[in-house]
């Protein structure tokens, strides 16, 4: 099933999930694990995202220093496969732009086409100081929209080399979409055009950045439809679960916490910040649902536990 063709004719709630592969050399089992615990509620796909390589610097005995790179979470393609074979679960594998050449991304689609998986996510990524490959030869996309457009050239039977004959791909694309705008936008309006250009170049659909006030989510979708953005755009949400969280959310992702959110939490116990957490998140969900919102997407960090708290209240 591609998520674009689930998302157009929704009725009944789809609720859709979004996982992170563990660091290098962890376990599968774990995320195996917390796909068992979202099994009860039927999901039509999940997510599995994807990190860009980064920089860090070893100082060498002689006093120099040496530059390595490397992805502190690999696996998405693996675990994706991992997903589909052993729960029979579309799985969304997310495609990055920094960190990959165009030639290492149209490998990685082939196989996603060989291994029967037809639904990808193009993101741009974070950059981590990686910068572009040293090989003048060889070229990475830049923004999100060249990521599309290289998607859907495949999808056309388009490939970097002119082949004979070349056999179309046929992927459901997803893009992201920011509610309170891309924090290097200049401004809202500039950031709609943008999702409209990956629109245009062959998107699908879009999932946005979580948010915690659905005033973000309503207004954003209504400047998209003002600007000929007609494709389903999901409303992405998550549970806060620690005080932490109600400063490092914001930095991490660029979101606000609203003020009765932030104060409940930090007056809580420590013990009992999840719980006012998850009927924040309970109330935004059940608010989009009765305002006509036919899909909902969870993202979960390191368990499903809180999740799992919201989603069997919405049953």
């Amino acid at each position: 099933m591609k998520v674009a063709e689930l998302l157009e004719g929704a009725t009944d709630p789809i609720i859709s999930y979004e996982i992170i592969p563990p660091r290098r050399g962890g376990s599968l089992q774990g995320i195996l694990e917390i796909v068992e615990q979202l099994i009860e509620f039927r999901p039509p796909f999940i997510d599995v995202t994807s990190h860009s390589a980064q920089v860090y610097y070893e100082e060498q005995p002689d006093g120099s220093w040496r530059r390595h790179v490397k992805r502190k979470r690999p696996g998405t393609l693996g675990i994706c496969a991992s997903i589909r074979g052993r729960f029979g679960i579309e799985a969304v594998p997310h495609i990055l732009c920094l960190g990959f050449t165009r030639e290492e991304t149209e490998d990685a689609l082939i196989e996603l086409n060989f291994l029967g998986i037809k639904n990808v996510m193009a993101l741009r990524g974070d950059d981590y100081g990686v910068g572009k490959p040293a090989r003048t030869d060889r070229t990475s996309n830049v923004h999100a929209v060249d990521l599309v457009r290289q998607i859907a050239e495949m999808n056309r039977g388009r490939y970097l080399e002119q082949l004979v004959d070349a056999a179309p791909t046929d992927f459901s694309i997803g893009v992201a979409g920011y509610p309170e705008k891309h924090f290097e936008a200049p401004n809202a309006t500039r950031d709609i055009e943008r999702l409209r250009e990956k629109v245009d170049a062959g998107a699908h659909y879009v999932t946005t950045q979580l948010f915690f006030d659905n005033r973000h989510y309503f207004q954003f979708v209504e400047r998209c439809r003002e600007a000929g953005i007609t494709v389903p755009i999901v409303p992405g949400l998550k549970v806060l679960t620690s005080k932490q969280q109600v400063t490092s959310l914001p930095s991490r992702f660029h979101v606000s916490i609203p003020e009765d959110l932030a104060s409940e939490a930090m007056e809580a116990a420590d013990d009992h910040v999840a719980a006012v957490g998850v009927e924040w998140a309970r109330r935004q969900a059940r608010e989009l649902l009765d305002a006509g919102v036919p899909y909902l997407h969870f993202y979960i960090m390191a368990t499903a536990d809180h999740v799992r708290d919201v989603v069997r209240d919405l049953r």
